[in-house]
């Protein structure tokens, strides 16, 4: 019960981390590089600073009535890095009837890993809610964003759906790199086949991260590309939802 994990930070008021007003604990440690990333601060898998579960659940429960509504949500990083002390956390929080969401990319899921599955399949039974990050439909556009290839990514969507959790789908529009409407709506067209997805949160890319590679003197991989039009994401999302509605016609 000492386990301690990698903590990057603590959000104690977040309005966008799922349903209602959420604790928001961010794990240390990413294998991704996504070029649009704005915490980059996270990626060391040896960084962070050292917290056991009880420490980080003691400060939810001081706080405890403002997520009537709400609940718990770990993000990172990537949070299925440290599937074990999250794990031991979400315990604690399905023992006191607290929701539990983990936002992840899904980049640690492999089928073949026998270990890694009777893991997943404990922590899956601790979890309401899976806010799924899918960057990019495209194998090879998502390896030049991320850095890593997305094959297993898209196997925990159709894993997730095999175990029947609830999952949010998030995706984040970059111009010029994830705005294709071809490529929006083969998206669409593969989480379509899934019946457990319950929304679809399209982001508009930002500049907000810009400050943090500055600090760090790390060249920011996107410069010059401007911010995503808020105006334009409705339309993005449009084409999504074309090929979920498409696919949904044969499934």
């Amino acid at each position: 019960m000492n386990m301690q994990g990698r903590i990057h930070s603590i959000e104690s008021f977040g309005t966008v981390d799922g349903p209602g007003t959420r604790f928001v604990v961010f794990l240390q440690g990413c294998p991704m590089r996504c070029l649009y990333c704005h915490n980059p601060d996270t990626w060391a898998m040896d960084g962070g600073k050292m917290m056991t579960a009880e420490e980080i659940f003691a400060q939810y429960e001081r706080n405890r009535g403002f997520y009537k509504e709400g609940g718990i949500t770990v993000t990172g990083g990537e949070p299925l890095m440290q599937i074990d002390f999250l794990t031991l956390l979400f315990d604690m929080a399905k023992d006191k009837d607290v929701h539990t969401c983990l936002d992840t990319s899904g980049i640690a899921f492999n089928r073949a890993n026998e270990r890694l599955l009777e893991k997943l399949e404990k922590l899956l039974e601790l979890t309401d809610l899976v806010m799924l990050d899918i960057k990019h439909i495209n194998p090879e556009t998502h390896q030049k964003l991320t850095s890593q290839p997305n094959k297993n990514i898209l196997d925990f969507a159709a894993y997730l759906s095999e175990q029947n959790i609830d999952v949010w789908i998030r995706h984040v529009v970059v111009p010029g790199i994830s705005d294709d409407n071809k490529e929006l709506y083969n998206l669409g067209y593969y989480i379509g086949q899934f019946h457990n997805i319950k929304a679809l949160d399209v982001l508009p890319y930002h500049t907000m991260g810009v400050s943090k590679y500055e600090q760090l003197g790390i060249p920011y991989p996107l410069a010059g590309v401007p911010a995503m039009n808020r105006e334009d994401i409705l339309e993005k999302k449009q084409m999504i939802l074309a090929g979920i509605k498409e696919r949904r016609k044969i499934v």
